[in-house]
């Protein structure tokens, strides 16, 4: 852990000045059913005596200001004040257990499916108790009510502020300690003095003033050694074993040289599905897989298991780990809970850093989702992973890597990138905690293709996913006929407010109607097959020619997945790819091989999740 001082002085200052900066509310906000919330936070802050601006800038650090209705959070916690509650959150799975998915996916060696089995939340922080004692009222209440959450956590950073320091009544309402509180406190801070201002997910309009001179606490920002991480945000290390196992096995990730060896092109964002100390336990177990990094919901939390350097086992495509860093986010992709502003922040510090590290772009070509890495060969499409989930807010993510998605093509471009409003789009999708049940409406960065310009036509048909050729369905893990932010497709046809897109070698139609589009346009490149070709392989990975494998490697066929991708179709391209294998089939790294072929790749954006076309076979046009 880094050793972060804070000034008692400074802190006081930090007091006061937040204290004399509050204002009045306009006269035309005391009557406008729009800005509740911003009353409610007011009024909390007067009947408490916590600085308006504070109880706004720990509010819009946990949830943005949003009630999600009702539902808890990645890290259990409830409402604009995040008041957690552990027992009304109920038990997890980790999704390395679910679905048929082999996180190491390498056929040259045996499919690995580690079980880990059911983990309960654990003991911890119930400030929805803590909270419910104070105002005298019942944990349900302060679940559901956003009024009465405020009022809870005014009241409980009213009680942590001992000595008029609400630097450390901050640090403490995160529920963390140390380092990871006060980076929690810092990112309060940063956002009081910057001010910011929104429309939460039930259309409530919250203003933050800025604090322009704000005194900020001083304190070095040093991480330990061994970890790969930004400044201004707190790492720890968890290292995963690389260790022998009977029966000629090991685990349970990869040694390499990495950018040296191969080039790292992808980040690949996970979520959990379980929490911090299950995950971390498994993360360290030398039987179970492996990833890069784990981010806690409820402070940003950073813990290391894998050097950058070494490969992973994480995405279920071997292509796509020797080639990617892999990030776990404490969360659940459907059951009902949403990802914290915290984990939002320090997620994308991370990703940056990273990215800059690496050359890395930051589009959603190379910044992908778990439900982006393709299927191996065919048989492994069905059982891939679909996480971080529609829930993830994939155009407020690269807002804060500042890197905004949409918006800059021109008017009439064959190319356009998904970016629908995130709180406004709402998909009716199913199975959420249970199969065919209804998920509760909330905010989505997904778009719903159908086969004809009707909501009522039926969904498009991905032989991947249901080889019977039957259409996908609504059921939330169904990505076979969606689309998400930031994502790019070519134009096939436009009718009326209706877009349709190639897809799967299909055309997919979405509503996209003037003043509420879902898909801007964009510039960039499209790869069609060349001339003489009716239709041309599209490919899970990128591995080289058999002439390129030396004797001692055995030869990775280049299978090609169900699909079709016919003349006449375009497809966003990714950018030209060498084909690479890694040979890592022993634990004595003497044996391992980077194979390189002559052949190149290029990838696209093929249906939800990305894909590769040999180059020889297409050609490029421009799009814009």
């Amino acid at each position: 852990m880094s050793t972060r001082t804070l000034p008692r002085t400074a802190a006081l200052v930090a007091a006061v000045t937040l204290a004399s900066g509050l204002a009045a509310a306009p006269a035309q906000a005391q009557t406008d059913p729009a800005s509740q919330r911003q009353r409610d936070f007011t009024a909390a802050a007067k009947e408490f005596g916590v600085p308006e601006n504070i109880l706004l800038g720990v509010s819009y650090l946990e949830s943005r200001w949003d009630a999600n209705a009702g539902t808890p959070s990645t890290s259990a916690g409830y409402g604009p004040m995040h008041l957690t509650d552990l027992r009304a959150a109920g038990v997890a799975t980790s999704h390395h257990d679910e679905g048929t998915e082999d996180p190491r996916g390498d056929d040259a060696r045996p499919a690995l499916h580690p079980q880990a089995g059911p983990a309960a939340p654990p003991p911890g922080l119930q400030t929805v108790d803590e909270a419910a004692q104070l105002l005298r009222t019942d944990a349900g209440t302060l679940r559901t009510d956003p009024t009465q959450n405020i009022r809870g956590g005014a009241a409980l950073l009213a009680k942590y502020n001992t000595g008029n320091n609400w630097y450390d009544a901050v640090a403490r309402y995160s529920g963390s300690a140390g380092d990871a509180a006060r980076t929690f406190a810092d990112e309060v801070f940063d956002t009081v003095k910057a001010g910011t201002a929104r429309t939460t997910d039930d259309g409530q309009q919250v203003t933050l003033e800025a604090t322009p001179d704000l005194t900020l606490p001083q304190h070095s920002d040093s991480n330990p050694a061994n970890v790969e991480c930004p400044k201004r945000v707190t790492c720890e290390s968890v290292p995963a074993p690389y260790q022998e196992l009977p029966g000629n096995d090991y685990g349970n990730h990869d040694l390499a040289n990495r950018p040296e060896s191969q080039k790292i092109d992808h980040i690949v964002i996970h979520d959990t599905e379980g929490y911090w100390a299950n995950v971390l336990d498994l993360a360290q177990d030398p039987t179970y897989v492996s990833w890069h990094y784990t981010i806690r919901s409820s402070d940003g939390l950073i813990a290391q298991h894998v050097p950058t350097k070494d490969v992973a086992w994480h995405a279920g495509n071997w292509y796509v780990n020797a080639k990617s860093i892999g990030i776990e986010h404490e969360g659940f992709a459907a059951k009902g809970t949403w990802y914290t502003e915290a984990m939002y922040r320090s997620s994308a510090k991370l990703v940056g850093y990273l990215a800059r590290k690496y050359g890395i772009p930051l589009d959603r070509a190379h910044i992908i989702g778990h439900d982006n890495v393709p299927g191996t060969i065919p048989s492994t499409i069905a059982g891939m992973h679909w996480d971080p989930g529609p829930y993830w807010d994939w155009s407020h993510y690269f807002d804060l890597l500042g890197a905004p998605l949409g918006g800059f093509g021109l008017p009439g471009s064959s190319l356009v990138t998904i970016d629908p409003d995130f709180a406004k789009n709402q998909p009716a999708f199913t199975g959420c905690d249970s199969p065919g049940t209804p998920c509760a409406p909330r905010g989505s960065e997904a778009v719903v293709l159908h086969s004809e310009p009707s909501e009522t036509s039926p969904l498009l048909v991905d032989i991947g996913l249901h080889p019977k050729g039957t259409a996908s369905t609504m059921d939330v893990a169904d990505v076979g006929s969606r689309v998400a932010t930031g994502q790019q497709y070519a134009v096939a046809e436009i009718r009326g407010d209706w877009t349709a897109i190639w897809y799967l070698g299909q055309k997919g139609w979405f509503h996209n109607p003037r003043g509420a589009r879902v898909a801007k346009p964009a510039f960039g490149w499209v790869v069609t097959p060349k001339a003489g070709l009716a239709s041309v392989p599209v490919y899970g990975r990128a591995y080289p020619e058999p002439a390129a494998y030396p004797a001692n490697v055995t030869v990775q066929a280049i299978t090609p997945l169900p699909y079709t991708l016919s003349a006449g179709q375009k497809y966003s391209s990714g950018g030209v790819v060498g084909s690479e294998y890694y040979w890592a089939t022993t634990f004595d790294v003497a044996d391992h091989v980077v194979v390189k072929g002559k052949l190149k790749y290029v990838q696209i954006q093929f249906g939800h999740r990305i894909a590769f076309v040999k180059a020889d076979d297409v050609r490029f046009l421009p799009a814009f």
